[in-house]
């Protein structure tokens, strides 16, 4: 198998690449290349940019405003906004309720929420998790009754990102309590959250952040026309999103551009009287990673290239292994720059919120590495933890 890109696919990426040298706000590259958070209007502003272009949504039907890029295309653009970095798509709008609307909402919801996802003039956030629902998320209770012409919901979601700044949450929520499977019996509902009811409480993080919410629905008025698809069918459309959710989740482009950060910052720093880059062993730990990230990007080549021969809307199994191996590499880079910054990465307040300016310890680029550190432990749990992986892998793959 043929892994290089093509004359075209390369022009296409110094296509991709050119752009967004020329067009992503300089202030937001800077503060993600230094591992700090950009706020929603920062987002908002690289969105819209993308959109004009055409490009906000590259993966949705052309119908849709989808490009018609293939497979490969796609893995490119994903990987040079990574490695640029710019901001991502919000995975909320872009990579999830917006699939599910277009694949099983109906006419009127398309034409509402489509444009409007892909533009960003709407903040969704996911109403899935509850505190005795994340793993075994069929055990879900938050329910919605039908009244006349709404769904009256009452329950509490949790650990929902930047669910601070939503203007929609969609939710999966129990309709029909007496079902023989509690898989059963769910239903997709989207929700306004100026509606009355909707309160959002913060999570502070182990990274002193606030990117996770709490939500509570208290008797919230849901028209009946914000249900997606069929009644009682929302466990169906979750799994179709959430084979979504893992779309580009192993981030190689993102590991690519932390370990350039690692080494800009192993030459700066010193241990002793020589730069920490000159210590052998520390080399040898990054050139471990460097490895294992190539063989990740091959295997990701290797099971778009699978993908593109499958059905459509049939995930690959083997995307598991890409999560599993992502997001140990993404923890990898950040225990190592932790590893270089040396004991300037020791614990203080940090200054991940806008509007919040705590003195850092050490030089300013030492800042976020903690907090880098503390919020990349939850990339082996978030898009299905890495156990739930590996049994998906016994069984599709090994027939286990």
């Amino acid at each position: 198998m043929d892994l290089r890109f093509t004359e075209e696919e390369t022009a296409f990426r110094d296509e991709v690449r050119a752009f967004i040298r020329d067009h992503a706000p300089e202030d937001v590259t800077a503060a993600l290349r230094d591992g700090r958070s950009v706020g929603k209007d920062a987002m908002v502003r690289w969105t819209r940019i993308l959109n004009a272009k055409g490009w906000s949504v590259p993966h949705w039907p052309v119908e849709f405003g989808g490009t018609g890029w293939s497979p490969v295309q796609q893995y490119i653009f994903q990987d040079e906004l990574q490695q640029a970095p710019a901001p991502q798509m919000l995975p909320f709008g872009h990579n999830m309720v917006g699939p599910v609307i277009y694949t099983f909402g109906n006419d009127a919801q398309k034409a509402k929420f489509l444009p409007r996802i892909a533009n960003l003039d709407d903040w969704w956030c996911q109403g899935f998790s509850e505190p005795g629902a994340g793993s075994d998320l069929a055990g879900l209770t938050t329910k919605a009754e039908k009244n006349g012409d709404h769904y009256v919901v009452n329950g509490q979601k949790t650990w929902t990102t930047l669910g601070q700044y939503a203007d929609w949450i969609f939710c999966l929520v129990r309709t029909d309590p007496a079902a023989p499977k509690k898989q059963m019996g769910i239903s997709f509902l989207l929700i306004d959250m100026t509606t009355p009811g909707v309160t959002v409480r913060p999570i502070q993080t182990i990274d002193g952040g606030r990117e996770v919410n709490e939500v509570f629905f208290d008797d919230v008025r849901v028209p009946v026309e914000n249900l997606v698809g069929e009644e009682n069918r929302g466990w169906d459309y979750a799994k179709f999103l959430l084979g979504h959710e893992r779309v580009g989740i192993a981030r190689v482009g993102a590991s690519k551009e932390r370990i350039r950060r690692l080494k800009e910052i192993a030459r700066m720093e010193f241990a002793g009287s020589v730069p920490v880059w000159e210590n052998r062993r520390f080399r040898e730990k990054v050139a471990a990673v460097e490895v294992e990230l190539k063989a990740l990007e091959m295997t990701q080549l290797r099971v778009l290239s699978a993908e593109a021969k499958r059905a459509h809307g049939k995930p690959d199994p083997a995307s598991s292994i890409l999560k599993i191996k992502g997001s140990e590499l993404q923890q990898a880079t950040t225990e190592l720059l932790m590893e270089a910054i040396g004991p300037y990465a020791l614990p203080y307040e940090p200054s991940r919120e806008e509007g919040r300016n705590e003195p850092p310890v050490g030089p300013d680029y030492a800042a976020p590495l903690a907090p880098g550190y503390f919020n990349f432990r939850k990339v082996s749990i978030y898009g299905g933890s890495n156990e739930i992986q590996k049994n998906i892998i016994a069984k599709a793959i090994l027939g286990l």
